[in-house]
């Protein structure tokens, strides 16, 4: 086990080498779930934690990782469901002092983890920066492959975006910056020549990775009475407010993917069931709400500034614990998306923009 204090990121990454192609694995080599010991060891099962959007490139952030008990977690479990860091020097450092306070950590990359702007970062494309990101977890002990823990299976998503995922009604009439100009990843990730941001391809691509998962996958479905996945980006449209309620419209453009929803329906059923859960992020929305008997689940660190207008709910109760007594825990509340939509229905057909939204637009 390698901890960020004995090894510098620096080192670490030298010792990794650079790779075009996607994962390390051999094609067509068997794969086995990895069983992976509970260390509660007093037959309740492990408990289960889940924590979005660290960004701890901010120092705020990076304190409030360093602030976690050393004792509180030690036989926890954690998924970080991306967006840890966007170099690679604090995701490791991230990343340590996490495994340094869970028995066991679980990640899937997000869109800032693949950013290559910074130095050291830069002579890097987005998919060779991915593979290092993967192999400094291996050599740091944290799991990016399906597991068994104790019976309760954890199924990481890969995923990317696609501005196809978007099928609400458009906000017309106002003069809403272009997608390239409001998401960064169109500039600080870099793609092979075969993959573009503006279509369906990266979302096709990143979905494809998790076939090499599937003997390992179909393994916890057999044998697991309680399965979570998680992801970084959004599986379905509902799971983000409307557009009128967005400071930026078309938000839901960049957001997700038609495709993890129809992996995680095919892990936990077209129709769901009480035990079935899907952790994701990327919004920052605080969310927890049950959608055709799949209860879905974000927990945001967020940037300190939207903690500070308490956008996200804060931090008081991050991690968030999803798992726990062999059940899934009581639903996270107040979280105040989800809550208005519970309360509310869906109606993407009005595009008065929402006041709090209208006043940093003008009309054509």
């Amino acid at each position: 086990m390698l901890s960020y204090l004995s090894l510098s990121s620096n080192y670490l990454f030298q010792k990794i080498p650079s790779r075009k192609n996607r994962r390390d694995n051999k094609r067509g080599s068997i794969r086995r779930a990895e069983i992976l010991p509970c260390a509660s060891g007093d037959g309740s099962g492990p408990r289960v934690f889940v924590l979005s959007d660290l960004h701890t490139d901010y120092p705020e952030n990076m304190k409030w990782v360093k602030r976690l008990s050393y004792k509180k977690h030690k036989k926890d479990v954690l998924l970080v469901a991306g967006d840890v860091a966007e170099t690679c020097k604090n995701f490791v450092l991230t990343m340590s002092l996490l495994k340094d306070r869970f028995d066991h950590v679980f990640y899937i990359p997000g869109n800032h983890d693949l950013w290559c702007r910074r130095e050291g970062d830069s002579d890097l494309d987005s998919l060779e920066k991915l593979n290092k990101l993967l192999a400094a977890c291996r050599l740091l002990g944290i799991e990016t492959n399906p597991a068994d823990i104790d019976g309760l299976g954890i199924i990481p998503l890969f995923s990317w975006y696609h501005e196809s995922f978007d099928r609400e009604k458009d906000i017309t009439g106002i003069r809403i910056p272009p997608l390239e100009m409001a998401c960064k990843d169109f500039h600080a990730c870099k793609w092979p020549s075969m993959l573009s941001n503006r279509d369906t391809e990266l979302a096709s691509y990143f979905d494809a990775m998790n076939e090499e998962n599937q003997g390992m996958v179909k393994e916890i479905q057999s044998t697991c009475s309680q399965v979570i996945t998680f992801s970084h980006f959004v599986p379905r449209q509902e799971l983000c407010p409307e557009k009128r309620m967005l400071f930026y419209p078309n938000l839901p453009k960049i957001i997700g993917s038609d495709r993890l929803e129809v992996r995680i329906r095919s892990i936990h059923g077209a129709e769901g069931s009480p035990s079935a859960c899907h952790v994701f992020g990327h919004t920052h929305f605080c969310w927890d709400a049950v959608l055709d008997g799949i209860r879905y689940v974000q927990a945001p660190l967020a940037y300190p500034r939207e903690r500070k207008r308490r956008m996200n709910g804060g931090e008081a109760w991050l991690p968030f614990c999803i798992y726990k007594d062999g059940k899934l825990a009581d639903r996270l509340s107040p979280c105040w998306w989800s809550d208005y939509y519970a309360a509310n229905p869906r109606t993407p057909d009005k595009t008065d923009l929402a006041p709090w939204v209208a006043r940093f637009y003008s009309k054509i």
